[in-house]
């Protein structure tokens, strides 16, 4: 069997900020290797096998948090869902530190944490294996000439739809308006199916929301959130 090539992808964004604490470096060093969810990188898994999801949690359905960011919503979500198995993705290192204290103070056990780029987990994804998907306050990358690196984008959206369940929910959740447009442009395109009725459907919040420091720094700032709700089709 010809082993799969390895694409040129271009990552634009942090992959690490200040230098993280002490106690931090020590998640990093005792917990992360034990939260992973199998080999996703090119370096592990060049024949990109696919993950074994019902293994890794025990046949419960999967839900995928694209950037979370500093953790506090995959947290919230894992905590109030037992029965459900999270995979959250990551570039960030400093973010990822900040998961993993808050996954030792909370106590959750139903995680898996990637610390790279989702493009990758998306190789290895098995098709139609994700119930639901989250996209929460994604770098908006503001100036014109970059949109092409936001996510909401053809090289995104389209290996997104192919493991993502038929009727599988994908919720966005930004504070820029621009963003909103090419959300609402794009993502249809790919096979799903835009959820609101009415405008209270992306004015308020989900039921079972948790405000991240990302949407309080917009609240602070005067920017209005907007919450997306699409179905795959």
């Amino acid at each position: 069997m010809t082993q799969p090539t390895r694409p040129r992808r271009n990552f634009y964004g942090r992959l690490k900020g200040k230098s993280l604490k002490k106690s931090q470096q020590g998640y990093i060093e005792q917990d992360l290797d034990g939260l992973s969810p199998g080999p996703v990188s090119w370096e592990d898994n060049p024949e990109r096998t696919p993950l074994d999801l019902k293994g890794l949690f025990d046949g419960k359905p999967v839900w995928l948090e694209i950037g979370f960011g500093g953790g506090e919503h995959l947290v919230h979500q894992a905590a109030q869902n037992p029965d459900v198995g999270i995979i959250g993705c990551e570039p960030y290192i400093n973010g990822v530190a900040m998961l993993l204290g808050k996954i030792r103070r909370a106590g959750v056990g139903n995680l898996a944490i990637h610390p790279g780029d989702v493009r990758d987990m998306f190789d290895v994804l098995p098709p139609e294996s994700i119930d639901r998907a989250f996209l929460l306050y994604p770098d908006p990358w503001p100036k014109a000439r970059h949109h092409r690196r936001r996510f909401v984008t053809p090289e995104h959206l389209e290996p997104l739809a192919r493991v993502l369940k038929p009727g599988a929910m994908f919720r966005v959740a930004t504070d820029i308006e621009d963003y909103v447009r090419q959300t609402l442009e794009q993502v249809p395109q790919f096979g799903f199916e835009w959820l609101a009725e009415g405008p209270e459907d992306w004015r308020q919040p989900w039921e079972d929301w948790l405000s991240t420091r990302y949407e309080r720094k917009a609240l602070r700032e005067g920017r209005t959130p907007h919450y997306l709700t699409f179905r795959k089709t």
